[in-house]
């Protein structure tokens, strides 16, 4: 990795109204000291303000940051493992976000530029993953472990987290993403996926709900292959959560869908904890190409332990990218 060139950037380009116009906390005389709301969408590249997990965020010093978050005790895709685990799944849709949100509100990336994930990383603790009896409210400290500059813009960060709950480690992440203009975005991306009739291709049968660890048909990414441990990515681009606003390419977090649904089908299970999962992404998922996926289990541990697995997919040959999940024992 080179060497950081972070330049010191002491005031965020996005400081909501209500910070600026209200009065300090001490100098509120109505019953209500403070109220939770949402991040801006638009910050973390949400459509749907259901959708914003993030509800604050402050610098600490030049490369670190304190974010908070909140979980649902339900969620229309990120439903509870076992109906009792908050989904890692959301997890990583949590320090997804977080990326989005310290590129456009602290290291000045306009809207309308595109971020480019690189690579993912999620490990959890279970016994602070479970669902209680009120939504989840999490603090995050978040250190910038390298910060690229192209000319004064920035041209990629790389991060890691850690979610707290109660003072307790929930999980801990890594993210790597890229930026660059909508100039270099239409020159890298094919001209044909940027046009306004550009079709994904046609939705293929999902495979069964209970094979891959999902409960509904629609919220199942895997389609099958008539092959043990091989599918093909089923992309339905009006799904509300995965798809949450139009995209000419497939989201990384569909892609990490399809990595722990390959990893259910592979394993057997019918309902999976993930303990830790990775993404490697090496080129886009193109909507309008078969992508084959495999799942490989690549370490099983000792009976009833943890199992991994190693899937990958495929686009006209090419690697689309990779992704390592490691599973909590058989949960009923």
């Amino acid at each position: 990795m080179s060497a950081s060139t972070f330049q010191v950037e002491h005031t965020a380009i996005y400081e909501p109204a209500w910070r600026t116009a209200a009065p300090p906390l001490n100098q509120r005389d109505h019953r209500f000291a403070s109220f939770t709301s949402t991040v801006p969408k638009e910050l973390v590249h949400r459509a749907s303000v259901a959708e914003v997990l993030l509800t604050d965020w402050e610098r600490v010093d030049q490369t670190r940051f304190t974010v908070s978050a909140q979980w649902p005790r339900g969620h229309s895709f990120y439903t509870p493992i076992a109906g009792g685990y908050h989904d890692p799944l959301m997890c990583v849709e949590t320090i997804r976000q977080i990326g989005s949100l310290l590129g456009h509100a602290e290291f000045g990336v306009p809207f309308g530029h595109h971020f480019l994930l690189w690579d993912l990383s999620l490990t959890v603790v279970p016994e602070h993953l479970q669902v209680q009896r009120t939504p989840a409210s999490l603090d995050i400290d978040v250190t910038c472990t390298e910060v690229r500059r192209r000319g004064g813009d920035l041209g990629g960060l790389e991060y890691e987290a850690v979610i707290r709950r109660d003072g307790h480690i929930v999980a801990t992440g890594h993210v790597s993403y890229t930026c660059t203009t909508p100039a270099v975005y239409r020159r890298i991306r094919p001209p044909h996926t940027l046009l306004p009739g550009h079709k994904p291709l046609p939705l293929t049968a999902p495979a069964a709900p209970q094979s891959v660890g999902r409960l509904s048909p629609t919220d199942v990414v895997l389609s099958p292959a008539g092959e043990p441990d091989r599918w093909q990515l089923r992309v339905d681009p009006l799904h509300p959560v995965l798809f949450d606003h139009p995209m000419d390419h497939v989201p990384g977090m569909v892609l990490l869908e399809a990595a722990r649904q390959a990893t259910a089908a592979a394993l057997g299970r019918s309902s999976l904890l993930p303990l830790s999962i990775s993404g490697d992404f090496k080129r886009y998922a193109e909507l309008d190409v078969p992508c084959a996926i495999a799942a490989e289990r690549v370490h099983d541990g000792a009976p009833g332990g943890e199992e991994t697995v190693f899937v990958t997919g495929h686009q006209d040959g090419h690697l689309v990218f990779s992704s390592t999940v490691t599973a909590a024992p058989y949960i009923g």
